[in-house]
């Protein structure tokens, strides 16, 4: 029987997180798991990954939103913006994952996979978060040379201890 390689679980995986889950931090839905998220960034159990398409997403968030985000920066990594995360989104665009009203989206997706991250958290179940359009934009990873990205709800990647903040 052929041996199977495992991936590495003590490494501390790199997590793209989209605008959502910087919101969900105060809304009664999403707060626990989102917050719980955060602590696992706190503790050094996932490096985080941001990016300026948040921070532009963030300017009409509420304050105590925006004032979430400026606290973790210390925390976090900003990706940047790149001629290849641009031509990924627009590639996810013309598979037809998103429609052009959804760049925004595409691009968090993009940024994440363009920047080794391993998994994208978000709260967007309707363009990001969705059955049909994960294995999408993995394909269209594959066929431009990225790894498959994990695409979850932060719900999925605590672990149960943390989320009893």
């Amino acid at each position: 029987m052929p041996t199977v390689k495992l991936p590495n679980l003590s490494a501390v995986p790199r997590i793209y997180a989209d605008t959502s889950v910087f919101g969900g931090v105060f809304d009664e839905e999403f707060r626990r798991s989102s917050r719980a998220l955060f602590e696992c960034v706190r503790k050094g159990k996932v490096l985080l990954v941001t990016s300026a398409v948040v921070e532009d997403e963030l300017v009409p968030a509420p304050g105590q939103v925006r004032d979430y985000y400026r606290r973790l920066l210390s925390v976090m990594h900003k990706a940047d913006l790149t001629e290849q995360s641009l031509a990924l989104r627009n590639a996810y665009v013309s598979a037809g994952i998103v429609t052009k009203k959804s760049v925004a989206d595409a691009l968090h997706v993009a940024i994440a996979a363009t920047n080794l991250c391993s998994v994208l958290v978000s709260w967007n179940c309707r363009h990001i978060v969705h059955f049909k359009k994960i294995p999408l934009y993995n394909a269209v990873n594959r066929l431009h040379g990225f790894a498959e990205i994990a695409i979850h709800t932060p719900l999925e990647v605590i672990d149960v201890e943390d989320e009893n903040i």
